[in-house]
């Protein structure tokens, strides 16, 4: 199921939460929504849930508005919450039963899809205890498991993998990488390595506005703009390389890392590579290039360069 968002705001009082923003996620794409906190993340989300009504704007499920459908749309979407709503004096499979039932699964299915969440989930070691037994990570197993019970269409899930170990984490993320073939599913996180690991594009929100949308890939080339190269040349005296460096046609800004080991940050003319160039410099002065490694602007460095303010 695709989701169209066309001008979606949310004010309270004098704030908007959400500004304006417009996007889409397609059908077996996983989107990953990033922002600090209060950026207006968890305000979007539980407004394409339903759980809170938009002040103005359209979001639109499989062509149909969620304003006017609310109830046979919401049958198709499975949402986990950022603070996971549990019922902790309730054994793990009773609570999902209990959420297959409120999820209107047949109720000859519900073995087969609870023990089908328990095996997904990894909570087979787990399952005869009560919530209230369980480590923060194994609830968050639990959240993620009552999203899934319905096997809806589309996932929301609200900072999914917090509270879980790094083995637990790598489970989870591979989890959701198969379910987002077939589903739709926007992932919200801190972690951006996880984000890398997992999400088809990046949509990063701030002060209620959308401040980018592409892949890391596009990210980065548009935050960096022109090929940075990391190159280490021996065999030739270090102002004399420096000084070539600089008169290539090619390079825009030569800086000098390491002076001992001769180790260069060269950032080439936009749209040019200064590769092949710094090669044939080298052959013609009988230099020895030892080290030539493309350096890309990292995720992090993005993120806090578009929400700082």
């Amino acid at each position: 199921m695709d989701i169209v968002i066309n001008n979606l705001t949310k004010t309270y009082g004098p704030q908007k939460a959400v500004d304006g923003i417009s996007f889409n996620v397609k059908t077996g794409e996983i989107l990953g929504f990033l922002g600090p906190n209060g950026a207006g993340k968890t305000t979007t989300m539980k407004i394409l849930t339903n759980y809170i009504k938009a002040t103005s704007g359209e979001v639109t499920i499989d062509g149909k508005l969620v304003s006017e459908n609310a109830d046979e749309l919401k049958k198709h979407i499975g949402y986990l919450p950022e603070h996971n709503p549990l019922y902790l004096e309730m054994p793990i499979m009773d609570y999902l039963w209990f959420c297959a039932e409120l999820q209107g699964v047949h109720k000859s299915n519900i073995p087969g899809r609870m023990g089908e969440m328990i095996r997904l989930c990894g909570l087979n070691a787990e399952k005869h205890k009560k919530i209230g037994e369980l480590s923060k990570g194994y609830r968050q197993r639990v959240g993620i498991a009552q999203a899934m019970i319905h096997d809806p269409q589309i996932l929301i899930l609200d900072e999914p993998t917090t509270g879980l170990d790094p083995n637990q984490i790598v489970e989870i993320r591979e989890l959701i990488k198969k379910l987002g073939e077939e589903k739709t599913v926007i992932l919200s996180t801190h972690i951006l390595p996880e984000v890398e690991a997992t999400c088809d594009r990046i949509l990063i929100i701030n002060n209620g506005k959308i401040v980018a949308d592409g892949t890391s890939a596009t990210l980065r080339k548009q935050a960096q703009g022109s090929e940075v190269l990391q190159v280490r040349i021996e065999d030739g005296q270090l102002d004399a390389v420096f000084q070539g460096l600089q008169q290539l046609y090619s390079t825009e800004v030569v800086d000098i890392k390491n002076r001992e080991k001769q180790l260069f940050e060269i950032q080439s003319v936009k749209e040019v590579s200064s590769a092949k160039e710094i090669f044939k410099l080298c052959v013609k002065n009988g230099w020895t290039l030892l080290e030539m490694t493309p350096l890309e602007t990292k995720l992090e460095d993005i993120f806090r360069d578009l929400t700082l303010n």
